[in-house]
């Protein structure tokens, strides 16, 4: 027989041959509640119990799969993002902490009024955006996504936590802006590796992650930004604010382009590591 907390152990010692420690730890405890359905405190109040050869397998499989690369939320298909449990494929990032960041500085700044108009452009996962219409008061949220497979990830995710968001596909390269101004906020996280920092991403991002999702030319790199920044700066109503996730070498360059597209308060700011990671503007 082998109990929850043996099988467990043996979990932690096996991931511990191809993860750092801490992370071992890590993605066996989501191994096990997230493939085997044991929490935390299950492991513990019921480790002397049984597991089952069933459930042994299922979480022999993920593990399996983490052994070849694979990260572990895709091994799962499952994320946590600002408290939430996300369904994720490689058809989309994996939310990561420092966005949710840029969650609370738009919560932060709007979240004393209702009826807000908002807009996510790149949704992915739809992580974004289903927060902001969790967390701001009667927000009418959209979300935008070129990829047809990230946005049948994101309105899954939305059902599954009872969230209105209304999405849709379109390619802010090429989508007009509405007739007149409309949105109270536009917030993305859009594509910004450039090319030549491929080498020094983790086997497990480059790949297993959308490459479309996380790259743009060397000659380039501010491709999304100047799009998203043109567009907002009609749809946006005046007062209403721009937030972007930018890559942390183009910080000077992101206040320049923005400030010569005519927005206000532009302002650079770190993450909680200490990296330049957010780029905010108003509209006159």
């Amino acid at each position: 027989m082998t109990t929850i907390a043996q099988y467990h152990r043996a979990l932690r010692q096996r991931l511990a041959a191809i993860l750092p420690k801490g992370e071992a730890e890590s993605a066996a405890a989501i191994l096990m509640e997230d493939v085997g359905g044991y929490s935390r405190t299950a492991l513990f109040a019921d480790g002397d119990r049984e597991i089952s050869d069933f459930i042994q397998s299922k979480i022999d499989k993920a593990a399996a799969k983490i052994e070849d690369g694979e990260p572990v939320q895709y091994a799962v298909g499952r994320a946590l993002f600002m408290g939430n449990s996300y369904n994720v494929t490689p058809a989309v990032l994996i939310p990561r902490p420092e966005t949710a960041a840029l969650v609370d500085m738009i919560c932060d700044r709007f979240g004393n009024r209702s009826d807000l108009r908002v807009l996510d452009i790149g949704t992915g996962s739809g992580c974004i955006a289903i927060s902001l219409a969790r967390s701001l008061p009667f927000a009418q949220v959209e979300a935008i996504d070129i990829s047809d497979d990230a946005l049948k990830v994101a309105m899954g995710n939305a059902v599954d936590l009872k969230t209105k968001v209304d999405f849709r596909r379109e390619d802010i390269l090429t989508v007009a802006p509405p007739a007149s101004p409309c949105y109270d906020i536009i917030v993305s996280n859009p594509p910004y590796v450039t090319d030549s920092e491929r080498a020094d991403m983790d086997a497990r991002v480059l790949d297993y992650e959308p490459a479309t999702a996380l790259f743009v030319p060397d000659n380039d790199p501010l491709r999304f930004y100047r799009a998203i920044a043109a567009y907002a700066a009609a749809a946006l109503v005046k007062g209403g604010g721009l937030y972007f996730e930018i890559n942390s070498n183009f910080g000077p360059l992101m206040k320049e382009m923005l400030e010569n597209e005519g927005f206000t308060d532009v302002e650079i700011s770190r993450d909680f590591r200490g990296n330049i990671r957010y780029a905010t503007a108003l509209r006159p």
